[in-house]
């Protein structure tokens, strides 16, 4: 279906990709490899008895985020950047960063108005963000920051930042020391 342009006025005010979520079977590797070998700090934690959801920071508001869903095992498949294959599963959704709530409610009402499915604001604690899809199914989501994980220095008992009740050992060496203290090898494919 086609509709006119959403016309609710301006434009939103984007301001980057606030996370792009992709999925891991090892969520203990993946903190070892995004903090202690990219050095993207580990900003904020969700965990759940059906799933963990770490975030990484790699600039101010911007971050990728990955899923480790409980007692779901992922067939585990390598390409090459920028070379298309449906058997590449990693990508979960892509989450764009706005300024403010308000910003993320007009986003809704453009959305709406243009006829496009989109969810009521999710508030994930630290986040506030609403769901949709694009014309080709990838699952969109917005989101504006209500604490910016990004901008401040890590407070790992933060129950606001860091809720999961049980995380990987990669967070529990650095909730102790700081510090990562192996991380894995990888090969290029």
């Amino acid at each position: 279906m086609t509709t006119s342009p959403a016309s609710s006025g301006e434009s939103p005010r984007w301001r980057g990709i606030n996370h792009l979520a992709l999925v891991t079977n090892d969520m203990d590797a993946t903190v070892r490899f995004y903090q202690g070998v990219l050095g993207a700090r580990l900003v904020a934690t969700i965990g759940t008895p059906q799933f963990r959801h770490y975030f990484f920071e790699f600039g101010p508001q911007n971050t990728v985020a990955f899923f480790e869903y409980a007692d779901t095992e992922l067939e585990t498949f390598a390409k090459p950047a920028g070379i298309p294959d449906p058997r590449a599963v990693q990508f979960d959704h892509l989450s764009f960063n706005l300024a403010d709530e308000d910003a993320l409610l007009d986003l809704r009402v453009r959305l709406k108005q243009a006829h496009c499915g989109v969810t009521d604001v999710v508030d994930h604690g630290f986040i506030r963000s609403i769901y949709f899809t694009d014309p080709n199914g990838i699952a969109l989501e917005a989101s504006c920051w209500v604490l910016d994980a990004t901008g401040r220095s890590t407070d790992f008992g933060d129950k606001r930042l860091f809720s999961d009740p049980d995380p990987v050992a990669a967070v529990k060496e650095l909730v102790e020391t700081g510090e990562i203290t192996s991380v894995p090898a990888t090969d290029l494919v």
